[in-house]
């Protein structure tokens, strides 16, 4: 069986800044679930893997256009720290979820001021060329519910994370032990304001 769009494939890997530093890597765990298609991964790293076969290795460097796009400095903001009402202390590496005009983003904090906080809703490898090395270890066909809820179920799933690539940093997750709602009180309150996170909502 052959990668190809709608089947379930496991894969090992570690990832590392181009002639730089590592990254992540799932040695010594379980390997990442996804479904082919899914836009799970980054684009050139599922392009890679389109027709391997289990047992079949990668090792890829993508541009920043093909892994997490390009930073962009408008998604770097300054907004009133009213916005978060409700969260006991702000601190700088907190994450928030916002609203904005590209749908709902993950937003960090990277400055707390008197009166304002400082936001990053780039993706925290934005801007960077990587390498993707890495085993296909399994293959298998995605269940009917699977493919209705366009993600992978069972014990190595890591859930809806739409285009978050999943809970490893490498795959487009973030993990902060405070991942609070943006501007802080409960899910169901908004308060809007202009230009938060590129535009719309922020809570």
């Amino acid at each position: 069986m052959k990668v190809k769009n709608d089947l379930v494939v496991s894969i090992h890997f570690g990832v590392a800044e181009v002639d730089g530093s590592p990254l992540d890597s799932t040695e010594n765990g379980a390997p990442l679930e996804f479904i082919q298609g899914s836009h799970y991964l980054v684009p050139g790293l599922e392009a890679e893997l389109e027709g391997k076969e289990v047992g079949d290795k990668f090792d890829v460097k993508l541009e920043a256009d093909q892994a997490y796009g390009p930073f962009q400095e408008e998604l770097v903001q300054e907004v009133p720290l009213s916005l978060f009402e409700g969260v006991d202390k702000v601190e700088v590496g907190m994450s928030f979820h916002a609203e904005s005009d590209q749908g709902p983003r993950t937003v960090e904090v990277t400055a707390v001021n008197d009166e304002t906080v400082s936001i990053d809703a780039n993706h925290p490898l934005a801007g960077m060329s990587l390498q993707f090395v890495g085993e296909i270890v399994g293959i298998r066909e995605a269940t009917e519910e699977e493919l209705a809820h366009g993600h992978v179920h069972g014990e190595h799933s890591h859930g809806e994370h739409n285009h978050d690539h999943g809970d490893h940093e490498c795959c487009g997750g973030h993990d902060h032990d405070d991942d609070h709602e943006c501007c802080g009180g409960d899910k169901d309150k908004e308060e809007k304001t202009e230009g938060c996170c590129g535009g719309g909502g922020c809570h």
